[in-house]
């Protein structure tokens, strides 16, 4: 199981020892996207949807995903999370909602569960909160984009 640190030697899953790495400053931030039917993306743009504001209800279930990240990733370590901030822009070439989450935090292991978490709860929470007019909305494109502090340094995405 080389280089997948989840595991042990004798393969069995575990809780990585973050215990002996060095307290740092840690940011990550994640983009995503969810497509829907040109009908779908005027009724979120001119707020008429009936269950309210779908994007800043979104925005919030993204930022509740990146806090409850270690409930819902089995071996994901709690971290004191220092910031999240979810941005839901509306793109009619999509047509659809492009979503970016950044979260930080000082601790001894990074953040990219918890802004993949953040853009994947607000995507989910778009689609909830629009279902009833557009059951084929398409949700992808999540991925990190930036990562940095930790041994590993500096990641962005190209």
């Amino acid at each position: 199981m080389s280089g997948l640190t989840h595991f042990d030697a004798k393969g069995d899953a575990h809780m990585v020892d973050v215990s002996d790495k060095a307290v740092t400053s840690r940011i990550a931030t994640a983009e995503g996207w969810i497509k829907m039917a040109p009908q779908t993306y005027d009724i979120i743009a001119e707020g008429r949807a009936k269950k309210g504001d779908v994007l800043g209800v979104a925005r919030l279930a993204g930022i509740m995903g990146a806090k409850k990240t270690p409930d819902l990733i089995p071996l994901c370590h709690p971290l004191p999370v220092t910031k999240v901030a979810v941005e839901l822009t509306l793109d009619p070439d999509l047509p659809g909602v492009r979503i970016e989450a950044t979260v930080k935090t000082t601790g001894q292991t990074g953040v990219e569960m918890e802004a993949l978490t953040a853009v994947s709860t607000a995507a989910l929470t778009v689609y909830d909160m629009s279902k009833a007019v557009d059951k084929a909305m398409e949700i992808g494109g999540i991925r990190v984009t930036l990562k940095d502090g930790g041994k590993s340094g500096r990641y962005e995405a190209q």
